[in-house]
């Protein structure tokens, strides 16, 4: 370290550490911290301001009453002019004069009795509550409440209403870091400028000269009562530059001292990111929330605040920003789900930028320019900014950087965790436009990236527990698709208990939500599987770099339990609301996908709807449920016949038992004879009924009640058909149609309806005989009776 800085510093120390243990802590800073050339300067420019407390602050005071004063319209006037229209109006603002006594006050004015302390103390505080305080505003108070120059109970009122109205100049927050070095400040009060630190750093105008003195901040993680908040703030400031050996071996022995804290646990994590060559100790894979919001004292206030402001910038304040897009855009607002504004970390106009060339995101608008600066984008300091653009999610998957989503899932985590699940009893309809706009923002995002992070899966588990069924419907259900495969062991006690609760008590349109839910997550999970799974002949495995590392007979055991839970579901379902057809309709929806996951996915299984789905879907009153069902059974014949193909030609068992063939077997025995033979309740049939029972019916040859012809789904086309053959017959005899070639003429008069599914199952699973005799197709010998 240079002699003069080191020399600047030494009379800081004495002048103003007036205790051991701030002589010690700087002390500590001169003899092991080697900063870089810009941090010197900064340093030094400073920390040499805490020996400034009895100096003149005239000029603090006509730079910031000019800034204040002087608007664009008097741009061209005379200084003369311009100076008394800036007396005029200090005479006649109490804000202004106040933030001029605040920039003047002395050491060791007396607090007690001080009656124009109080009055100017009162008015800023008036305008903190109520609108927030400019940028100029803040740097003055902080710098007053810092510097103790009226006591450390001022310091503690004054942090607590230092409310931002648009941005906080980093400026003040690192001489106020400066002042918590070498000032005698409570520890309590410490925690308390830390928490406010924390709330506000987004608001921060730009990082730079904070990352800067990184080791001036680290220095205090040795303090017990303030390490979580300095780990979370150095989490925040946390580049690959940042991490060094000796700050490893600290926070490994703190680690030691105080156990397995989570907010110790969370920066090595970081650290490990960025350099795990350094961090050999082993981390748990998922760890609970290690940062806790800290906001609570002026979550309130910034609320109101921000709201009564709507963003924009007030008219007399000069803003120090980078471009923005929107005046009243802001990185966070606290308790509130907005999507942060796109913002790189780092200002495009700061000395840093242009000596390292950096490519600002907010100035990314087209692909070939994300090609031409792939390697100069700066990542922003609010990772949430991500979700609202595509150009700088295509960067975030291209450099596949693990720092970058954990730290996207730490802003996730913290904005459904602490401002959603839990915060939201008080929320109004502007909050929950919000989190409408967050959630469909987190879906697109999904969907883009083609997989879910694991904040939202958290999020959901719990989230299910308290959920009303009601409250953003369509964007819970969207991210519940999403979610990666769920181990069997835990499936029931995460996902389905609290659906099952859901489910029964709500309306069927919420019914036909979650069926069409399962049914979208049991598609991305076969999807996730054709696309991972490595196949040598028949010894599929899944690959080793997917979301989870699962066997093939444990992501199995899974896709089996969730189709079962949806048969049972269905089952149940269907009774409650009375065979509904637009519950039905997303039932069969589901098995469509069940049908097919031996053929179209690949993966060696075959599951049976359940009898409360079959039964109802043949005995359906509308015709599309009765030609899906025909479809549905076409395709379980196309996946068991090859399944039994593959094994006898491999010699290998599949996971499809024999139970699996008898239930098909005896649904398509059933169908056939229902549909084409036309023996229904005939006894040895599955479903048997007592003839004196039918008889009191005094339905005619009951048997044939659910052909082809006299089925409720199909017997006004069997009437069309009728009429249409024997346009001049007044008595309609339906059983006609079974005679001769009317038979096949109205079987080609239905499939022309757009029947197919039932034309494929006819075909492939009936053998038609011709009037003449002669077989068309299948092997089998069966045709249409009249009994």
């Amino acid at each position: 370290m240079p002699g003069e800085l080191r020399k600047t510093l030494a009379e800081v120390v004495s002048a103003h550490a007036h205790n051991k243990r701030s002589r010690a802590r700087f002390e500590f800073c001169l003899n092991k911290f080697v900063p870089e050339e810009n941090t010197i300067h900064i340093c030094f420019r400073y920390v040499a301001m805490a020996k400034a407390a009895n100096l003149s602050r005239s000029d603090l005071d006509s730079s910031s009453g000019s800034d204040l004063s002087v608007s664009s319209r008097t741009s061209n006037r005379s200084l003369r002019v311009v100076e008394k229209e800036r007396r005029r109006n200090e005479a006649g603002d109490p804000f202004l004069l106040a933030l001029k006594y605040f920039s003047e006050v002395e050491a060791g004015t007396p607090r007690i009795g001080n009656d124009v302390l109080e009055r100017n103390l009162v008015q800023v505080e008036r305008v903190g509550l109520s609108r927030g305080l400019p940028p100029e505003a803040i740097s003055v108070m902080l710098d007053y409440a810092m510097s103790l120059r009226t006591g450390g109970m001022i310091c503690v009122r004054v942090l607590k209403f230092l409310i931002p109205a648009t941005v906080v100049p980093q400026e003040a927050v690192v001489q106020a870091v400066a002042w918590l070095c070498v000032s005698k400040i409570a520890i309590s009060t410490q925690v308390l400028f830390l928490r406010w630190l924390l709330t506000v750093f987004d608001m921060i105008d730009s990082k730079d000269n904070l990352r800067a003195i990184y080791g001036f901040i680290f220095h205090f993680v040795t303090e017990e009562n303030l390490s979580p908040y300095i780990c979370h703030l150095l989490y925040l400031l946390t580049r690959r530059e940042s991490v060094r050996p000796f700050r490893v071996r600290k926070l490994l022995d703190l680690q030691t001292k105080m156990g397995r804290q989570p907010f110790l646990l969370h920066l090595l994590s970081l650290y490990k990111v960025f350099c795990p060559e350094l961090v050999t100790l082993a981390l748990p894979s998922q760890m609970r929330s290690g940062f806790k919001n800290h906001n609570s004292t002026w979550k309130a206030a910034l609320s109101a605040v921000q709201k009564r402001n709507n963003g924009q910038v007030l008219s007399d304040i000069s803003l120090t920003l980078g471009v923005k897009h929107k005046t009243n855009s802001r990185k966070r607002k606290y308790h509130h789900l907005e999507v942060p504004s796109l913002s790189s970390s780092v200002q495009r106009n700061s000395p840093s930028s242009s000596s390292r060339k950096v490519f600002a995101l907010e100035q990314l608008h087209t692909f070939p320019q994300l090609l031409d600066n792939l390697h100069r984008i700066e990542l922003p300091s609010q990772m949430g900014s991500l979700l609202g653009s595509s150009l700088a999610l295509c960067y975030l998957d291209y450099v596949q950087d693990d720092s970058a989503f954990l730290r996207l899932n730490f802003w996730l985590g913290h904005a459904l965790h602490e401002e959603f699940l839990f915060c939201s009893g008080d929320r109004g309809s502007g909050s929950s436009s919000e989190a409408l706009h967050l959630l469909n923002r987190l879906l697109s995002t999904q969907h883009f990236l083609q997989e879910g992070f694991s904040s939202t899966e958290g999020f959901l588990y719990k989230f299910l527990n308290v959920w009303d069924g009601s409250l953003l419907r369509p964007q819970i259900l969207g991210l519940l698709s999403d979610i990666p495969v769920v181990p069997s062991s835990c499936i029931n006690q995460l996902l389905f208990e609290p659906l099952v609760q859901l489910f029964f008590t709500s309306t069927l349109f919420f019914k036909c939500s979650v069926i069409d839910c399962l049914n979208n997550m049991l598609l991305k999970w076969l999807t996730w599987h054709s696309v991972y799974a490595l196949e040598d002949g028949l010894d599929i495995s899944l690959h080793s770099h997917t979301p989870m590392n699962m066997s093939l007979s444990g992501f199995m055991d899974s896709v089996v339990e969730l189709v079962r839970f949806v048969g049972r579901l269905a089952a149940m379902g269907l009774q409650l609301e009375g065979c509904h057809s637009l519950l039905l309709s997303f039932i069969l929806d589901f098995y469509e996908t069940v049908c097919d996951m031996f053929l179209k996915y690949g993966l060696p299984m075959v599951v049976m709807p359940p009898v409360g789905v079959f039964y109802p879907a043949l005995f359906a009153t509308d015709p599309v449920s009765v030609d899906r069902l025909g479809y549905i059974m076409y395709r379980y014949k196309k996946n068991l016949t090859s399944a039994k193909c593959l094994q006898k030609e491999t010699k290998q068992a599949f996971h499809i038992s024999r139970q699996t063939y008898r239930e098909f077997n005896h649904y398509l025995s059933f169908m056939v004879s229902c549909l084409w033979n036309s023996k229904m309740f005939l006894p040895g049939m599955a479903i048997e009924v007592d003839q004196e029972l039918l008889s009191l019916s005094k339905v005619a040859k009951p048997w044939t009640s659910f052909d082809l012809i006299h089925h409720p789904a199909f017997l006004g086309y069997a009437l069309d058909f009728h009429h249409k053959c024997w346009p001049e017959r007044k008595e309609i005899d339906l059983n006609s149609i079974k005679a001769g070639k009317q038979w096949d003429w109205y079987l080609e008069f239905l499939f022309s309806q757009g029947f197919q599914g039932l034309q494929q199952f006819v075909q492939s699973s009936i053998t038609r005989r011709s009037v003449a005799g002669t077989n068309d197709q299948g092997q089998g010998d069966r045709q249409p009776t009249n009994s």
